[in-house]
């Protein structure tokens, strides 16, 4: 069983000596520490097996690094892709919602058929009976739930574990695994927020989506307000 040890102290006026009676005490320290052949210089292949053994493990070390930058890449595209797509459904259904005689007939109905989603649903704070009444269909929540589900200074979020899914999809929590909500802001009116319910995660896309997520919720207060 080897053991791990720290890292020298960085200095860089250390005798060549002495870096190498380190290494030749601890024959382990750099086959523990593989990031570290990505800057060192490999060897010639001259003398033997062992100074191939560490031209292989620098080789070994880059192409790690190389296949980790390029899943990330890889996943970046994809994230874009998904995010492009979200882009557009939301769009369609903006549209929708500008051309609706019943808003809450278009969250409800129109949206998730659009976005390719399960659920829609308009949830608002409790607010003084002065302020004009919310369409029929409102759900209810309780005071800073607002601010305390999507974040305060954001405008909308992308969940891939959601919480409160029964409060926020009703009949279909059981089915999202994924949601976002979004701030609907009224000039005279409640916080509010609208919450979509995804089955495929595909559906809503962490990456590249809150932005367009918070046009939707600019759009529904838009709607409301007409």
């Amino acid at each position: 069983m080897s053991t791990s040890l720290p890292a020298p102290e960085f200095q860089t006026d250390l005798p060549a000596e002495e870096v190498e009676a380190f290494l030749r005490a601890h024959p382990h320290f750099l086959a523990e520490r593989p990031e570290i052949y990505r800057v060192l210089v490999p060897p010639r292949r001259l003398h033997g097996e062992r100074l191939a053994d560490h031209m292989a493990a620098m080789l070994d070390a880059e192409r790690a690094r190389a296949r980790a930058m390029e899943a990330e890449v890889r996943a970046a595209i994809e994230a874009g892709r998904a995010g492009a797509g979200l882009t557009v459904r939301i769009r369609l259904a903006v549209l929708a919602l500008m051309r609706a005689p019943d808003v809450m007939e278009a969250v409800t109905q129109e949206v998730p058929a659009l976005l390719g989603v399960e659920t829609c649903s308009l949830l608002a704070e409790a607010a003084p009976r002065a302020i004009p009444p919310l369409p029929p269909g409102v759900r209810m929540l309780p005071a800073g739930a607002v601010t305390r589900l999507i974040g305060r200074g954001r405008d909308a979020v992308v969940r891939a574990s959601p919480t409160e899914t029964v409060t926020l999809h009703a009949e279909a929590a059981s089915l999202v695994t994924r949601d976002a909500l979004a701030r609907v802001t009224l000039a005279d009116g409640p916080p509010m927020l609208i919450a979509v319910g995804a089955r495929e995660a595909a559906a809503l896309p962490v990456r590249q989506s809150v932005a367009v997520l918070a046009f939707l919720g600019r759009a529904v207060a838009a709607a409301l307000s007409r």
